[in-house]
């Protein structure tokens, strides 16, 4: 008899556990992405690829719906909008919520990025490695980064001297990159800058070549200041919903992570490219690109230096170990990783 009833609360067992198996594979999960870029945008188009693949890898289990442009959550809103379930996923930059994630803010200091690649790779390795409780509130899936974000102004700047009191556009850390080479910063986010550039709000921008023609920003510049010794990036996140995450089996789960994880690659190399077409497009519509002589470079590094140090401190006295984060990123960046 004991045989018999255990026999029978076994295959209730298996049963259930075959019937909500067989639930799972058969539901679809319905998401919608949240993406800052314009449509137009490779990295938008990056992000539109990595959804497709994702239900293509999924059998159609997963479709996500893309929003670009802003048009579901603000590019400052974007990471709150996931967090509170506004939106599923969300592509945005860390920098454009200032102070929010201070841990993070390491990646977008002046330390001399010489490409997305490195850039992008840079910072996944940084997330890995730190895990910090500051994104504990969504799911990461990955992380990307733009290769060195360069001076564009409507006048030549040669030295520190032209830059002097310049008003230039910038977001996060580049505000503070800005005021330390002794220019005005002037916050707001990349959609505003080419009106902002056209009638004069400002007379410059921070951005890597790529603002250049990914964000038309060459129509309203003249001059390219190759200033790449005091290169920062700007890092941005794919999060997810927390909740919508761990609602997930946990095959789709693994599908999720592994293109997450290929696609760090394929957004370097699109920053890359972009930068490259940057260059060639400011080029070609006869603007001019500075190279800083040896000598400028160092004034220039030796003016961001403060902001490193200032980094450290206020890492430090939270209690947060600051100067390693810098001697981390520095490594990795000379390593290629």
């Amino acid at each position: 008899m004991k045989k018999n009833a255990l026999l029978s609360i076994l295959l209730i067992f298996l049963t259930f556990q075959l019937t909500t198996f067989t639930e799972a594979q058969g539901k679809t999960y319905n998401l919608n992405y949240s993406i800052f870029f314009p449509a137009s945008h490779g990295q938008c188009q990056d992000g539109m690829n990595w959804a497709k693949e994702i239900e293509k890898r999924t059998n159609g289990q997963v479709k996500i719906t893309v929003f670009p442009g802003g048009t579901l959550t603000s590019a400052d809103q974007c990471y709150d909008g996931v967090a509170k379930g506004i939106s599923d996923l969300g592509m945005s930059c860390f920098a454009y919520t200032r102070g929010r994630f201070p841990v993070m803010e390491a990646l977008d200091l002046p330390l001399g990025y010489p490409d997305g690649v490195v850039a992008t790779k840079v910072a996944n390795t940084f997330y890995q490695k730190i895990k910090p409780k500051e994104l504990d509130d969504v799911k990461v899936l990955y992380i990307h980064a733009h290769g060195p974000g360069l001076l564009h102004t409507q006048k030549p700047v040669a030295s520190l001297e032209d830059l002097k009191k310049m008003k230039i556009r910038s977001t996060g850390l580049s505000a503070k990159v800005v005021e330390a080479l002794g220019g005005v910063a002037v916050a707001m986010p990349q959609g505003s800058t080419y009106e902002s550039l056209q009638k004069g709000v400002v007379e410059g921008t921070f951005g890597p070549m790529e603002v250049l023609k990914g964000w038309r920003q060459a129509e309203v510049i003249k001059h390219t200041t190759d200033c790449a010794a005091v290169g920062y990036t700007t890092s941005m996140f794919v999060v997810m919903n927390l909740n919508k995450w761990n609602e997930l089996p946990k095959e789709i789960q693994q599908v999720m992570t592994d293109v997450s994880n290929e696609w760090i690659g394929i957004h370097g190399k699109t920053w890359n490219e972009a930068d490259s077409n940057g260059r060639k497009y400011t080029l070609e519509r006869g603007n001019n690109i500075i190279d800083l002589s040896k000598e400028e470079n160092m004034k220039w590094k030796t003016a961001v230096k403060p902001i490193i140090d200032e980094y450290i401190q206020n890492m430090e006295k939270q209690g947060l170990p600051g100067k390693q984060y810098v001697s981390e990123l520095m490594t990795l960046i000379q390593s290629g990783k």
